[in-house]
């Protein structure tokens, strides 16, 4: 038995023995992600008791290094353990933008202090991120940002905006693009850092979206005291480290296109068209959509550990990160159009009980921001032909 082996051998043991009932099968929708941080939220008792034993083996960030939290897995030891979850259809135990986003930012650029501190936290569930990059004047062309961030010697004054903060009303600490020098080019003078969001002169307004709902949130600084032991990276450099985490989240964003939430749409559909003699579906046309759709998964779920296992060696392009993005986005919006599709007349339905509030109607609205959020598909498609596919520019 190889090495490989014995650790699939371990870890199918272990996660049978580990992972609750109740942390097992298809999420219900968001009221079942485990965010973390100060004020968690858990579904059920079991969801807390899941995060925490998945934590002490360092297996929600299963490949950073043992030293910060991490599982210290190899890149294959990784994917073995992410394809056990599967097989018996367990939950991710935490959903994180520092495990998504800054932790990868702060392994490349954070100081040895700033690793200890945060990502033992991050890995833990026990601080809860968000995002201050967009504003009202600075989306698609991030480097316009204009929240300044004046030097009073041993830390930082910050005024300004930030807009589509996902979850800024609920977050613990923010790491946000500041602009420390107002002189320099565009995309210098820039600064990466992170603070409190319970910090004096900070407040969060919600942003309602065409779903009804929204994570997403107007964020304000006023006078705000940001310490200089929070910069991560180099002063003015803070674009550097921006880009870097662009790339992780545009990945993060594209592996919804592999992450679907409830029943097997098959499943759904079977409850409207009815089946077959064949016990197939009873609408050849949304079938043929289905079996589609779920090759295309199969093939996008090959490729984003393909691109995995080129970033572990060093050998990925960086444009990939928006290929992944842009073909997610687009596969996430395919499902849940045909979510719309299966469930018929009765997927439109708004209120009530037996929809969950219009959970169908409202989640399909929501993914229209995918093709926005994270760079829009414009953007992506822009990247990829001139960085990839080395395309003359117009």
């Amino acid at each position: 038995m190889s090495d490989l082996d014995a650790f699939r051998t371990e870890t199918r043991a272990w996660l049978e023995a580990n992972c609750p009932p109740e942390c097992r099968g298809p999420l219900k929708g968001e009221a079942d992600m485990v965010w973390g941080g100060r004020n968690a939220v858990f579904p059920t008792p079991a969801h807390k008791v899941w995060l925490d034993r998945m934590a002490e083996r360092g297996w929600t960030a299963p490949e950073w290094p043992a030293e910060y939290g991490g599982g210290g897995l190899s890149r294959e030891e990784a994917k073995v353990l992410a394809s056990e979850m599967r097989r018996i259809q367990a939950q991710p135990p935490l959903y994180s933008f520092g495990v998504w986003m800054l932790g990868p930012a702060l392994l490349a650029f954070g100081s040895e202090e700033q690793k200890k501190r945060f990502l033992p936290e991050i890995v833990r569930g026990e601080i809860r991120w968000c995002q201050g990059y967009s504003e009202p004047g600075a989306g698609s062309d991030l480097a316009a940002i204009q929240t300044r961030a004046e030097d009073r010697g041993d830390h930082w004054i910050v005024n300004g905006q930030k807009i589509w903060t996902s979850y800024a009303d609920k977050a613990d600490w923010i790491f946000c693009l500041v602009r420390t020098d107002a002189e320099a080019p565009k995309h210098l003078g820039i600064s990466f850092v992170l603070f409190d969001m319970a910090t004096p002169g900070v407040t969060t307004r919600p942003i309602t979206l065409i779903s009804g709902k929204s994570p997403f949130c107007e964020t304000f600084f006023d006078d705000v005291r940001v310490e200089k032991e929070n910069l991560v990276g180099t002063l003015n450099r803070g674009w550097d480290v921006a880009k870097h985490l662009l790339a992780h989240e545009r990945t993060m964003i594209g592996a919804m296109g592999d992450a679907g939430v409830g029943r097997p749409l098959g499943q759904v559909a079977a409850e409207s068209v009815g089946l077959d003699e064949a016990g197939r579906l009873d609408e050849p046309m949304l079938r043929a959509r289905i079996a589609e759709l779920d090759i295309d998964a199969a093939a996008f779920r090959l490729a984003m550990e393909r691109v995995g296992d080129q970033v572990k060696a060093k050998q990925a392009h960086p444009a990939m990160a928006s290929m992944l993005k842009y073909y997610g986005s687009e596969l996430n919006k395919r499902r849940h159009e045909l979510v719309m599709a299966a469930g018929g007349s009765e997927a439109l339905e708004w209120e009530g009980e037996r929809s969950k509030d219009g959970q169908a109607a409202r989640d399909w609205l929501r993914t229209k921001a995918n093709s926005i959020e994270g760079g829009t598909s414009e953007v992506q498609l822009n990247i990829i032909a001139k960085h990839l596919l080395q395309l003359p520019g117009a």
